[in-house]
């Protein structure tokens, strides 16, 4: 085994959810990933849909017992020692896929090694070891300090975002669609009289289209004056799918520099992208028709190389008031088409 040292981290990350045009939901998670020589451990692993254990939805026994097991002061979940990296962001089993590897201590050290994808019992390492990746070994002190600083509580707390505007039709189904994957919602006509306590609770404000900017210059200086930073968004178009991934573009507390998705132009008919590692990226375009209703049109599905990318978009998808959304599993954005 080769003797050079990986840096070990930690930084938040999450897996996008999203509200579908056929109803279907995939939830929202927020988690904490490993960050190996200064990237994201998940880049390395083709474009998968996953999330480690430091989840911060866990209930805290669960978490600081996945914390204690990486540092090998529990037994490993699974047969043979092995440990779950990466695994199905919807459900615990394993029979949906997951991540694993062998974790060992050298000395003062920590190595990680035999990645594979497994749905069982024990991993086929020949057909479904991950060749390229690892082994990987960590100065105990960086590796200990990393996961050690995590036993004092969880991830963070859940998402949580209050939306400002009128209780009507639009925010209520904006706030339903946030709850059935996983973001809790809150509406509010203002924030007058409201406790700080209570404000600070909310990860992102959103204000409904017709808010305007009095109202929202009102409620910034309630955030402020309580000393509470947070993303304020102004809801683009009455078009829940549209809100929700300004959310999800909201909430992500990710480093911008380990994030795949870093930028999103849509302009004259193309929209340019900018990924940092290979993975799938989806494009939605939203409009807004007659009588101020919304159609969404899938415009883009496929992989895209490192680097950035000029995707043409079909005419009649961007016609009007327009919107397009980019995804990938871990990162949203989303701009107005410039005229």
């Amino acid at each position: 085994m080769s003797a050079e040292y990986a840096t070990f981290g930690l930084a938040p990350a999450m897996r996008a959810g999203e509200v579908l045009a056929n109803g279907d939901f995939q939830v929202h998670r927020d988690f904490v990933d490993f960050v190996v020589d200064g990237r994201p451990l998940l880049f390395q692993l083709s474009d998968l849909d996953a999330v480690s254990p430091l989840a911060s939805d866990v209930p805290p026994a669960i978490f600081g017992a996945q914390v204690r097991g990486l540092l090998l002061e529990a037994d490993a979940p699974l047969e043979d020692g092995r440990h779950i990296i990466y695994g199905c962001p919807e459900c615990e089993g394993i029979e949906c896929g997951a991540v694993t590897a062998l974790i060992e201590r050298e000395d003062d050290d920590y190595v990680w090694r035999d990645f594979a994808w497994q749905t069982g019992e024990r991993p086929d390492l020949e057909l479904n070891g991950y060749h390229g990746i690892g082994p990987f070994r960590f100065r105990g002190t960086e590796y200990r300090a990393a996961l050690n600083s995590l036993l004092d509580g969880d991830a963070g707390p859940r998402p949580r975002i209050l939306l400002i505007g009128p209780r009507v039709a639009l925010l209520a189904k904006l706030a339903a669609a946030l709850r059935a994957i996983g973001i809790g919602a809150d509406i509010a006509r203002d924030t007058t009289g409201v406790p700080a306590d209570e404000l600070r609770v909310y990860g992102a404000v959103l204000y409904a289209p017709s808010v305007g900017a009095a109202e929202r210059a009102a409620v910034q200086e309630a955030f402020g004056a309580a000393d509470i930073e947070v993303p304020h968004v102004e809801g683009l178009a009455p078009i829940v799918p549209l809100l929700v991934a300004q959310v999800e573009h909201a909430l992500d507390r990710g480093p911008l520099e380990l994030r795949r998705l870093t930028r999103l132009v849509a302009a004259d008919g193309e929209a340019g992208i900018e990924v940092t590692s290979t993975c799938r990226v989806r494009l939605t375009a939203y409009r807004l028709g007659r009588l101020a209703r919304g159609h969404a049109h899938d415009v883009f599905d496929g992989v895209l190389e490192t680097g950035r990318h000029r995707i043409p978009l079909e005419a009649r998808a961007v016609k009007g008031e327009s919107f397009v959304v980019a995804r990938t599993s871990g990162s949203v954005l989303v701009e107005a088409m410039a005229r």
